[in-house]
């Protein structure tokens, strides 16, 4: 569904590479968190494949055809986007979730368009919010308004910038647990960058590490393994599994790059 071919970016021609020769696919249902220490163009590659950093080289795909080649209104129906610093509207959460409705409204809102409003509401836990304006909401409520809007969109590809960054533990598990749901049920395929690694474990499918401005590893369970997350993080991890959840344990104070004891780590199986 989602193809990125080669793709090369820098913001300032002459400088080094922001990202270099990244390549990878992702199919519907499908979620892959993208993965890199801080300044490793996870952003960048999120905003490269929305046509709002064009790329200098390569190419990004959508069911076959270049997002380069499409109009606004095309961009909108395929691609959704939530950034991770949003600007706080002066309206209703309904209308600002009615917002993500505008590249299928012609004239005026449908009884369709107001039926999928009223049901990414509920299944967000909107209700209590949904006649507040959106500028008197905590930044967290805020980052869930975002996230319904691009939901209403019915995209086929959602891009999701630190999703959780503003949200607690409860609501970061929510929202991520929701996210997969409705990607599944609507078979759309999802990109998020991601700085818990626990979190992109339970949530995620596919694990695409950034490094060095390109990418270092990607694939499915077998992938996240505490040689590929030192590598990428120069921190030494181990996984563990409690409740049938593998689980990234951190050690900070020992140094990278020694040896694993044997049986210490579980094995993850796509």
């Amino acid at each position: 569904m989602l193809e990125v071919n080669k793709v090369t970016f820098t913001y300032k021609l002459g400088t080094k590479n922001v990202l270099q020769d990244i390549s990878f696919s992702l199919e519907r249902n499908q979620c892959v968190a993208i993965l890199g220490n801080n300044g490793a163009g996870k952003s960048t590659l999120l905003k490269c494949i929305n046509r709002i950093c064009p790329p200098q080289r390569g190419e990004v795909l959508i069911d076959g055809n270049s997002v380069s080649r499409m109009t606004r209104n095309e961009m909108a129906r395929n691609i959704s986007y939530v950034a991770q610093n949003n600007v706080s509207l002066n309206m209703t959460v309904f209308d600002a979730i009615l917002l993500g409705r505008k590249p299928y409204i012609t004239w005026d809102a449908t009884t369709e368009d107001m039926q999928i409003v009223h049901r990414i509401i509920e299944q967000m836990q909107l209700e209590d919010f949904a006649l507040r304006s959106v500028s008197e909401l905590s930044g967290g409520e805020r980052q869930k308004v975002m996230l319904a809007r691009a939901l209403a969109q019915e995209p086929k590809l959602l891009l999701l910038d630190e999703p959780t960054s503003n949200l607690d533990p409860r609501n970061q598990h929510e929202v991520l647990r929701m996210v997969k749901i409705i990607a599944r049920e609507h078979k759309i395929a999802v990109a998020i960058v991601i700085h818990d690694l626990n979190l992109a474990l339970r949530y995620c499918d596919r694990f695409l590490f950034l490094k060095d401005s390109r990418v270092f590893s990607y694939g499915g369970l077998e992938s996240m393994t505490p040689e590929n997350i030192e590598e990428v993080y120069q921190i030494h991890v181990h996984i563990i599994e409690h409740m049938d959840v593998p689980v990234i344990v951190p050690f900070p104070e020992v140094e990278p790059a020694v040896s694993y004891p044997s049986g210490g780590d579980i094995a993850l199986t796509s």
